[in-house]
């Protein structure tokens, strides 16, 4: 099992209010300039909130929901200093309840 890291929000914040596109497009660049492997992924209406344990991270955060997921705690760490008015965490997978990390329940359109 893996740990994952994660920072919550609403998608209007977190994709619309705040630049994280320019934040995302940096932190890419600077992995490819280190040789690194990219370890954070944007996921729209994050699957592992359904799961039981998640319940009460999900009641708290507006829907739909947008998660950045690392398996870097530092990145997380640090996106949560910049962007304030997020929840974080962490949860382990593949589990009996969150089967994939990066799954969404955001219909492709």
């Amino acid at each position: 099992m893996q740990t994952y890291y994660y920072v919550l929000a609403s998608q209007r914040f977190l994709l619309e209010e705040e630049p994280m596109e320019e934040v995302l497009r940096e932190r890419t660049r600077h992995y490819h300039e280190q040789e690194k492997e990219i370890d954070f992924w944007v996921v729209k209406q994050p699957a592992f909130l359904e799961a039981p344990e998640m319940a009460a991270v999900k009641a708290k955060c507006p829907q739909p929901a947008v998660a950045i997921i690392s398996t870097n705690s530092q990145f997380i760490t640090w996106l949560k200093l910049r962007l304030e008015y997020v929840l974080t965490g962490e949860f382990q997978a593949p589990s009996e309840t969150i089967s994939d990390a990066l799954a969404s329940l955001a219909t492709v359109s």
